[in-house]
Order: C-alpha cells, then structure tokens, then sequence
C-alpha cells in the first residue's frame, strides 16, 4: 500500500521490486545510543556490513515529517549531529511528528511499523524493550512487544536488554504468539552477555532456517513478526554476574531519583556505561554489527526460499 507520508529511498525501492533482500536499520541508536561522530561511524559501518552480505540496508528514521524507509549518507550525519535533540518516537508519536513536519527516532516499534509500510521483512537492532522489572506495579512494558505481536516483521536482536524483567517478557511474548528463536543456543541471549537463564522457544542453527520459518509463518497468514536472538560474539561478551551488579545498581540508583517511564532505559544504559567503564558501549556495536550480519543473511535466504 502506498502511503502518502512515506518516501522509499531509490535503491531500497528497486530492490523491493525486484525481490532483492533489505534489512531495516532503527535510528535511535544514531540520535540517541552515542556521541557524535561515533554514532555517524557506527550507522555506516553496519550499513557497510548489510552490503557485503548481500542485502540492502534502509535505515528508518522520521525527517520533516516524512517517514523515511531509507537514509543518505547526509541524512545520517544530519541526524547523528542534532542527536537528542531528536524525539524518540515510537508508535504514539508518529501521528504528531507527521503533522507538525517534525524529526523523529525510532525505535523497534516505528522501525517495524515503517519497515512493514515499505514492504521490509527483516529488522536488525541491538536489544528489544520488554517487561521492566517491577511492571507488576508500575504497568511498564515497551511498545515493541505490542509491536511484535500485530506486525510481520522478524526483528534481529541480541535478546531483549538484561535491564528487563527477562522472564516477564518471554511470557507476555508467548502470551501473544510471537516465537522466539535462539539462533544456535537455546537460551535467551541477554544483550551484553550470552547467559540467562532463560530458554527460547526454538534453537536454529542457520540463515536459511530462520528464513525458511518466517516464510510459512506469513504464508499460514499468522499476525506478528517472529524474535531471532542472536548471543553477542564470545570475545565482546561481558560477564554475566559483574552486568547483573551493574543492572542492579543503576535500577537502585533510578529508584531513589525517581527515574520513571521513558527516561528509564537512557539512564539505566548511561550508568551501565559508567560502571563498566565503557566496555558496555563498545559490546553494543559489536553486538549491532554481528546482529546486521545475521540479518542481510537471513533476507537473503528469505528471497531466494
């Protein structure tokens, strides 16, 4: 369907036409997830990376109201520049940001929704939100899972981000019927480190696997996207119980500043930052870049199913 607030970049259009594999990339991670010019570097590094394995990249983004499935290389210097000064936008947002011909970021929420829009059937990003710990009380779960539950996109990921509630977020994700697969493991992957605790619904050991699961999905005319979690590269993995003290100490320290909705994953990561000494910054963009390999790999092997 044609959607009169969205523009295609030409490369990703003629390669939706001709049946060529894209990914989707998300743009919070470029306003938001680092400094400039690093987040600038990082965006094109892992556009670099989608491209030597074989697909497409469209990173997704909001400019001028315009939702973008697709950014120039100026695009994202432009947004890596203004940085937060973006709004984060996700799935309550879009609406505004269109109407007043703003700039916004999305998440794995508007990413999905964008992607979807352009014809886009595979997503690669760092972490998915989830269940946040302590939502028995405060109802304070991310609008990816929603997402996740009604849009036919496969999201790439590392697992969901370990400053969540992990098993409250397997359940609300099975409650919905979104599979998640472990991509060679059986156990959630939770960002930073390779460990759990938790297990997947399915392990799959190749591209063509995954691919081959999510085609029959869209073709039973299943809702929903499918979750492949992909561990974090051994090397860059942290360990498990310093990430957890960490976690522990940051969701402490937001609980007495009275930290509370949307600000709660930029501070939590930004302490998390802190108290590794910046080693968390550097496992996220390998993670990112090994999660865009799995991607244009598995949208490969979906075109060619």
């Amino acid at each position: 369907m044609l959607n009169k607030y969205l523009d295609i970049k030409p490369e990703v259009a003629e390669a939706l036409a001709a049946g060529k594999p894209v990914v989707a990339l998300e743009s919070t991670i470029i306003s938001h997830g680092m400094p400039y010019p690093q987040n600038v570097e990082t965006a094109l590094a892992v556009e670099k990376i989608i491209r030597e394995n074989g697909a497409v990249p469209a990173t997704i983004a909001i400019i001028g109201g315009r939702l973008k499935a697709g950014l120039t290389p100026e695009e994202i210097e432009y947004f890596g520049k203004k940085g937060l000064e973006i709004t984060k936008a996700s799935r309550r947002d879009l609406a505004v940001l269109c109407a007043r011909g703003e700039d916004g970021a999305t998440t794995v929420t508007t990413t999905m929704m964008i992607a979807h829009m352009a014809g886009i059937k595979v997503f690669a990003t760092g972490g998915i939100g989830g269940v946040h710990r302590g939502a028995e009380t405060t109802m304070d779960i991310s609008a990816d899972l929603e997402e996740l539950a009604q849009t036919p996109v496969m999201v790439v990921c590392a697992g969901a981000k370990s400053i969540l509630d992990l098993g409250l977020t397997l359940e609300y994700l099975e409650t919905h019927g979104v599979p998640v697969i472990g991509y060679g493991t059986k156990e959630l992957p939770a960002f930073f480190t390779r460990k759990s605790g938790f297990s997947v619904d399915y392990r799959m050991d190749t591209p063509e696997e995954i691919a081959a699961a999510f085609k029959t999905q869209n073709e039973l005319g299943l809702r929903g996207g499918m979750l492949v979690t992909n561990p974090i590269p051994e090397e860059y993995s942290m360990d498990a119980d310093f990430i957890n003290n960490a976690i522990a100490d940051a969701v402490k320290e937001a609980a007495e500043k009275g930290i509370q909705g949307k600000e709660t994953t930029p501070f939590l990561l930004a302490k998390i930052k802190e108290l590794t000494g910046g080693n968390s910054l550097d496992s996220n963009i390998q993670l990112v870049f090994n999660n865009a390999r799995l991607a244009a790999k598995t949208a490969a092997a979906y075109c060619n199913n």
